[in-house]
């Protein structure tokens, strides 16, 4: 994981097209080598003929999804390509460790992703018109959140998933990427006052829904990322400090108004306190932090199943009790790395409408990634977010499955737009949007 890291790093110091190419391999490599070791532990502790099956299955799609990837869209970047198979790689060593039969409901979802994924970034080099529909994005994203809001069940507190044709999906995980769609249609057109506001109601009716349902993390996600986008594409700070004011209040608000934020807060002030009770969570999570310390008890020598829903909403927690802190702060750089790329491919887009569509789904995604890490290490309250790739969860798969395609889509049409851009350029250090 180390090395695969520090190759991820070095790959901004590579200038020669073949240097970066041989690198890219080698990252290949050592993450087939990483799954195949991973694998044979799990067999040799679960004993089951059915794991080494498994395992080919997975590689199999690992070295399909590269090779498609590469030879369909020979612009696309490989750097966020490895890194994408290689947090789909950790997900699917933990999840199998977890819950084989949760793992394989993970693995077919993610083949049937994958392929959904395949077509994305050829809709986004070819159909120019989709900067022109900011109120559709507006009216399907509100739609399908209030969809939830008046048929889902209560979950642990909070409405989030649709059950249709005994298929569970939870639509606030789609309409996170239309959300940024309508957010960057509407601010593409004008930064007038006027426009704000219009974007600002649609906005907070996306985020208002979302308390309703009491779906109290995706509404964070949500408010933060147009918070960010609202600020680039006006460079002008009050609204930033008007939206932090606005988030305080709300978090205030959220704190009287329901009980199960009251519980968090208090968890996240003891969990020792209320350690049989709500605090067993988190007070778990962070026994397995501490217990594997810097290099993990090791692969089926630790407990994370003692956390409850682990595979979900703690992640974070069972691969440092069972690979180690070290091997954790390499998943967080290499989430870092595919957020910089984002952040670098939206300052490189031409029109505002891709720029701001790239930055909103860069924010997104290091959003939840930090939510659910920091939720786990007792940072920030638990919001039980997902960690993208990683943890247990169909629609979170296919979502990030999307989200990353469509970056790769952005990356292929500013190829494509000017055939003299140079690789090298996604490889240097994000320059200030000033």
């Amino acid at each position: 994981m180390v090395i695969y890291t520090l190759q991820s790093i070095l790959i901004f110091a590579k200038r020669s097209e073949e240097a970066r190419e041989f690198l890219f391999i080698r990252q290949n490599v050592v993450m087939f080598c990483l799954h195949f070791v991973a694998f044979m532990v799990l067999y040799l502790q679960m004993n089951q003929s059915q794991i080494l099956f498994f395992y080919g299955e997975q590689a199999l799609y690992l070295a399909a999804t590269l090779i498609f990837f590469r030879h369909l869209y020979p612009k696309a970047s490989k750097l966020a390509i490895n890194n994408m198979c290689m947090l789909i790689t950790i997900g699917f060593i933990m999840v199998t460790r977890l819950s084989y039969d949760q793992s394989v409901k993970q693995f077919q979802i993610c083949v049937i992703g994958t392929v959904i994924a395949l077509i994305v970034p050829w809709l986004i080099s070819k159909l120019k018109f989709i900067t022109k529909f900011a109120v559709v994005y507006a009216i399907l994203g509100i739609g399908l959140l209030v969809a939830v809001a008046v048929m889902a069940t209560v979950t642990n507190g909070a409405k989030l998933s649709l059950t249709i044709a005994g298929i569970t999906l939870q639509p606030s995980e789609f309409v996170k990427i239309i959300y940024v769609f309508c957010i960057a249609g509407m601010l593409s057109k004008s930064t007038e006052f006027s426009q704000i506001v219009k974007t600002t109601i649609l906005a907070a009716v996306h985020v208002l829904i979302l308390v309703i349902s009491t779906d109290l993390g995706s509404a964070l996600i949500y408010f933060m990322t147009y918070l960010i986008m609202l600020y680039v594409a006006t460079r002008d700070w009050k609204w930033l400090a008007l939206g932090f004011g606005a988030f305080v209040v709300a978090a205030v608000a959220a704190y009287f108004l329901f009980a199960h934020v009251r519980v968090r807060v208090e968890i996240w002030k003891d969990p020792f306190s209320v350690y049989e009770g709500s605090g067993y969570q988190v007070a778990q999570a962070l026994f397995a932090i501490a217990a594997g310390g810097w290099f993990g008890t090791g692969l089926y020598q630790g407990s994370p199943t003692e956390i409850p829903y682990v595979d979900q909403d703690f992640m974070f927690a069972a691969i440092a009790e069972e690979m180690g802190s070290i091997f954790c702060i390499c998943t967080i750089l290499i989430c870092m790395s595919c957020f910089i790329m984002f952040v670098n491919i939206a300052m490189k887009m031409t029109k505002n409408f891709y720029r701001y569509v790239a930055l909103g789904l860069a924010c997104t995604y290091a959003i939840q990634v930090f939510l659910t890490i920091g939720g786990s290490m007792k940072m920030i309250p638990m919001t039980g977010v997902t960690l993208p790739f990683v943890s247990s969860g169909g629609s979170s798969m296919l979502s990030t499955l999307i989200m990353f395609s469509v970056i790769q889509g952005l990356y292929i049409l500013r190829k494509d737009e000017d055939d003299s851009f140079e690789d090298e350029e996604y490889y240097e250090e994000p320059q200030n949007y000033r």
